[in-house]
């Protein structure tokens, strides 16, 4: 978890953005210290940046790379980024999201709806992460999360759940066990590493990688079997 290490250390980083531009962003780019930032529907940008404020991503816009410390980022449908960051905030995109890079918080949970391409990495560390029928170019990570790898979804690197590290921990930490679902016709290509106890269901039209650290428990029902 380089990226995140990196985030949580150095968090006011992130309001100078990434050097790196989604090549299908024309826009100028926004950078703000306090307030949220929206990309309008259709429209085009180049790199979103805020400090204190949420972002919000219409319908169809197009955007460079997106980053927030303090607040979510919200997509809509068929949009398309470069790579999407906060640290203290939520992730959620709609259906057909299509994002070049990585997709990472840490103090928050992530969620990817059905049609969706992400071409990096999808990780947090203290949040929970949801797939529906996306494909992931990169890893899954996290630390105190749940995963659900979702009906349809194709992940082509890894999953990881992390062991956890005291500067990472929120307050309210209960040493709760993550729960990870590989769901029906779900596609985990690289390993399936676990550094913390998990419970862990795959679905038997599932297909995943080595599995370390946790032992599959197999379901064959529309919905995995409740803990």
């Amino acid at each position: 978890m380089s990226r995140i290490r990196r985030f949580h250390a150095l968090p006011l980083a992130l309001s100078l953005g990434l050097a790196s531009a989604c090549a299908l962003a024309s826009g100028q780019d926004i950078d703000k210290i306090n307030g949220s930032i929206t990309a309008e529907a259709g429209q085009s940008y180049g790199e979103l940046s805020t400090v204190n404020g949420s972002i919000r991503l219409r319908d169809g816009s197009r955007t460079g790379n997106a980053d927030t410390v303090n607040g979510s980022i919200r997509g809509g449908d068929d949009l398309q980024a470069g790579s999407l960051e906060t640290v203290n905030g939520s992730i959620r995109l709609g259906h057909r999201a299509n994002v070049s890079g990585h997709v990472e918080t840490v103090n928050g949970s992530i969620f990817i709806d059905r049609g969706s391409r992400i071409g990096g990495d999808v990780e947090t560390v203290n949040g929970g992460i949801g797939l529906v029928a996306t494909e992931v170019g990169g890893n899954l990570e996290t630390v105190t999360g749940d995963v659900t790898v979702g009906v349809g979804s194709h992940v082509r690197g890894g999953l990881r759940v992390s062991k956890p590290s005291r500067s990472w921990l929120p307050v309210s930490f209960n040493q709760r066990t993550p729960r990870i679902v590989i769901g029906p016709n779900a596609v985990v290509e690289g390993d399936l590493v676990f550094e913390r106890e998990v419970v862990l269901y795959v679905h038997k039209t599932a297909r995943i990688g080595a599995v370390t650290g946790a032992t599959p428990i197999p379901y064959d029902t529309p919905t995995s079997p409740r803990d």
